[in-house]
């Protein structure tokens, strides 16, 4: 894989130049000879829309258009959706890190990070599928971290003990603060700013530095700077050691981002406390990158299960609809059992709409949905799922009518979107108001020829009020058996993706409930009957 990395064209993107020019550095020493960078993720897309890249690393947080922004935007893109995406971030948000997954990220890098460890991770990207496709982020915010049965901790070795870094020109200090720590830590030194960046930016960098203010050459500031503009030292803990007490010195620290400052004379109790302190902390972050991992594994476990699953059911679905199909050709049929057949035929075809769907609902949750809107038969469709609903809601004996309520019965108008989602979306509410109607009572259907058009979904009983705010919402339900409150939810996100809209209506006085859904329609186009 090695050498097929060194054919591909990489994409560095981070508004830090220092960060795109090590990146760079760190892949030309891999062999990598093609390699392009840009400083935000607007610069990014557009190169990928003018040039050849295989692979994109980038960084999370950018000004102008983020890391995360660009991935929703690779990912929406049906020329770019194949990309392998790398993301760099120093994020411990497990909710951010869910939705970057969510949205098909290849895989995670936390900061700080090694060449080996890019170099393993850029393999991984290459080798696995695309992630074109992916899950609700917070179905992966319920994922138990560190889970110990996926293959990503299974073969990680025993963590060895934290590294501590102690940096100083004065052979005494660097001798005393040695044995301070070699109980608990594996120590190293150095006696020079030169030394101490070497140590640093090496394959195996410390998780904590103790750092000398005034040394010469390159004082203790200049190496702090210097590990900042280095992927692999810039999130190394730093703990500036000195006998400047000025707040001045202290504020220049600060910037650097030192997270501590220690006075001399040391007092060995309260440094030994910081330092177990801060190597907890240490021990918390580096933990991120197995959480990360497992929670990437998990889902690219599911999304083969889906795939599989998805493939077994169409393939399953299809043959049935061919059966049902040889079957209408017999000719000895009556129109009972034509009709029957006809109503089998729809429902198949309805289950094979809804798998193809739930892909479609992902990508306009995640906002990676592009609308192909084109005329749609509004009236055949409406009328299509009155009839299986009559069919599915007989034992309740509802009289389920479609009313076209129409300005001109030779020209009926057309609706601008997609048939799928309109059929997803009616069929979602009429069952919704079929389930809630009483037996024996109405569910009225009305066409309405307005601009934009308006279809109005009537049934008898009144939405409870304790959940009429949160109607739409996600889960929301009460009163069905077995109710998930995914339907009306799916309807809103279908109809608005169609710039549409959905509402409800309730009449306490006449107990009803109405849903009314507006839909574009498609002037330019009129379908005569």
């Amino acid at each position: 894989m090695l050498n097929e990395m060194t054919k591909k064209v990489f994409l560095i993107v981070d508004d830090y130049e220092s960060m795109r020019s090590v990146t760079s550095s760190q892949l030309s020493s891999m062999g990598v000879q093609n390699i392009l960078v840009a400083n935000n993720g607007e610069i990014a897309l557009n190169i990928l829309h003018n040039k050849h890249v295989d692979i994109v690393l980038s960084d999370w947080n950018m000004p102008v258009m983020t890391g995360l922004e660009l991935l929703k935007a690779v990912r929406i893109d049906k020329k770019l959706s194949h990309l392998p995406f790398i993301m760099i971030t120093a994020e411990v948000e497990r909710e951010y890190i869910a939705e970057a997954i969510a949205c098909g990220v290849s895989e995670l890098i936390v900061k700080p990070f090694t060449k080996e460890r890019l170099a393993l991770r850029i393999n991984k990207a290459l080798c696995c599928p695309p992630r074109t496709t992916a899950y609700n982020a917070a179905w992966l915010n319920t994922l138990p971290i560190a889970s110990t049965s996926l293959s990503t901790t299974q073969n990680t070795p025993a963590p060895k003990r934290p590294t501590l870094l102690v940096v100083d020109d004065m052979p005494d200090n660097l001798l005393m603060l040695s044995h301070l720590f070699k109980d608990k830590y594996r120590v190293r030194t150095a006696q020079s700013g030169e030394k101490a960046l070497r140590i640093c930016q090496a394959n195996d960098p410390p998780d904590l530095v103790l750092l000398d203010i005034m040394m010469p050459i390159m004082d203790g500031f200049e190496v702090a700077r210097r590990m900042r503009e280095h992927p692999t030292s810039a999130s190394i803990p730093v703990i500036f050691v000195t006998a400047m007490t000025g707040e001045n010195t202290r504020l220049a620290g600060l910037a650097l981002g030192a997270i501590d400052f220690v006075s001399k004379p040391i007092d060995p109790d309260v440094l030994t406390l910081r330092v177990c302190n801060f190597m907890r902390y240490v021990g918390l972050h580096k933990q991120l990158q197995n959480d990360y991992d497992n929670m990437l594994e998990m889902s690219r476990l599911r999304e083969h299960v889906e795939r599989m699953s998805q493939h077994d059911m169409k393939g399953s679905l299809a043959s049935v609809i061919g059966l049902i199909q040889e079957l209408a050709d017999v000719d000895a049929m009556n129109l009972k059992q034509q009709e029957l057949l006809q109503l089998a035929e729809d429902t198949a075809l309805q289950v094979l709409n809804m798998i193809n769907l739930s892909q479609e609902l992902f990508k306009i949750e995640t906002g990676r949905f592009t609308l192909d809107a084109k005329p749609i038969k509004i009236d055949d469709l409406l009328s299509r799922i009155a009839q299986i609903t009559r069919t599915r809601f007989a034992d309740k004996d509802l009289s389920i009518t479609v009313n076209f309520a129409l300005s001109n019965d030779a020209n009926k108008p057309l609706a601008c979107g997609d048939a799928m989602f309109c059929y997803s979306l009616f069929q979602n509410l009429i069952n919704n108001a079929c389930e809630a109607a009483p037996n024996k009572s109405q569910v009225l259907i009305t066409l309405t020829d307005e601009t934009p058009l308006r279809i109005l979904i009537k049934n008898t009983g009144a939405v409870p009020a304790e959940i009429r705010e949160t109607f739409f919402n996600k889960f929301v339900t009460q009163g069905k058996q077995g109710g998930t409150g995914i339907g009306t939810y799916s309807a809103k996100l279908l109809a608005e993706a169609q710039n549409g809209t959905v509402a409800l209506e309730v009449s306490d006085l006449t107990n009803e409930t109405t849903l009314i859904v507006s839909l574009p329609r498609n002037d330019s186009i009129l379908l005569r009957h």
